[in-house]
């Protein structure tokens, strides 16, 4: 189980201070130098910022913020590529030009040897209980969690595989406990910043990534999932391999199709875009209106479109949850805006929302009311 633990406490061990060293580096190395000065990180470590290495490459200064903070993420690893992928999905909290950015880390992940996939192959389940007769070398996915392998089972199916990075969740144990002491300090010093409540992203971000290392409750989630899909024919889940899954290696049926965003493939492949515009909104709808259990993570590289125009939704390690009040109120909230109601809106917003202080009620519904007059009778293409 990973834990936030005070990183004043329990951080300055030999190997927190050299990662907090390296991750300080990397910050200034791609231009973030002002945000860690602003921080008086050396009023609270004893790491001494003069012993960092502060030269940015020339070929950085020529590249922009969003290229910027992609590349300081895939340098930075496993752990804050995942975040930077979280981020991709959440308009809400950063501007467009970064969210097109970091939507690229959702592919351009580096791959581990593939000694390292059979040495934890081994591992799990013994030299002679191994359950594949062959797999290939080159992983065909590979994300910031672990990647994946085609392979195939001695009853001849062929089967994908997916492998935990090795040395995974002490790396991301570490890299916590540093994001949450800079949340902190966030909170301290930068006001801007700290509207955001970045310490308390951090830890619904280390809640999600607990759950998603650990294989046997995406299985889970995956026959959740498909017992709700169980007669639509439009959605395909992959079959789980259960005696083949342990907490790091997943095993599950091999789909292939085509990724949800490559339009000219689609279009070539004579696929109806409109029936899957449709289908893929009832997707999401159902699984939250009607199930109240759904894929917190549907970016474009997890959703694909199979023969037919089959959608086959994959990796299911991130899911979200809404009880049947959140359910009501959230539906109740869109028919205010609907009706035009400002105050019944500004009620049902506050109900779904965590806030430290109530807002002031006449200027929030001022707000809301521009707002619905903004962009309710805009034309769905605006």
């Amino acid at each position: 189980m990973l834990s936030l633990r005070d990183f004043d406490v329990v951080g300055r061990t030999y190997r927190n201070i050299n990662r907090y060293r390296q991750i300080l580096t990397i910050l200034f190395k791609y231009g973030f130098g002002n945000i860690i000065e602003a921080l008086n990180i050396d009023q609270y470590l004893e790491i001494g910022l003069k012993m960092i290495s502060r030269s940015k490459p020339a070929k950085i200064e020529r590249l922009s913020q969003p290229q910027r903070t992609r590349l300081l993420f895939e340098e930075l690893g496993p752990t804050f590529i995942k975040f930077g992928q979280v981020l991709s999905t959440r308009p809400d909290l950063i501007p467009l030009k970064f969210i097109f950015e970091l939507e690229k880390l959702q592919d351009d992940v580096p791959q581990f040897p593939f000694a390292e996939v059979q040495k934890i192959l081994v591992k799990e389940f013994g030299d002679k209980k191994n359950p594949f007769v062959s797999m290939e070398e080159n992983p065909f996915a590979s994300a910031s969690i672990g990647q994946v392998h085609l392979a195939r089972l001695k009853t001849g199916e062929k089967v994908a595989v997916k492998i935990q990075r090795p040395g995974l969740r002490k790396l991301i144990q570490v890299d916590l406990e540093i994001m949450n002491h800079l949340a902190t300090l966030m909170e301290r010093h930068i006001e801007d910043l700290s509207f955001f409540r970045p310490v308390k992203i951090v830890e619904e971000f280390a809640e999600t990534l607990d759950k998603e290392m650990d294989y046997t409750l995406e299985a889970s989630n995956m026959e959740r999932v498909a017992q709700q899909f169980l007669f639509d024919s439009t959605i395909h889940i992959p079959k789980v391999y259960l005696d083949r899954t342990t907490e790091i290696v997943l095993t599950m049926e091999y789909i292939q199709g085509i990724k949800i965003s490559d339009l000219t493939a689609l279009d070539a492949a004579g696929m109806d875009l409109k029936a899957l515009t449709r289908q893929g909104a009832d997707l999401i709808l159902r699984q939250v209106f009607e199930y109240g259990f759904f894929h917190a993570d549907l970016h474009p590289g997890n959703l694909f479109v199979l023969p037919n125009n089959v959608l086959g939704p994959v990796d299911f390690g991130m899911m979200g949850f809404m009880d049947r009040r959140a359910r009501e109120v959230f539906v109740d909230l869109i028919a205010s805006v609907v009706t035009e109601k400002p105050s019944a809106t500004c009620h049902y917003l506050l109900e779904l929302t965590e806030y430290d202080e109530e807002p002031d009620m006449r200027f929030l519904e001022r707000d809301i009311s521009t707002f619905i007059g903004q962009y309710l009778t805009k034309a769905l293409k605006h």
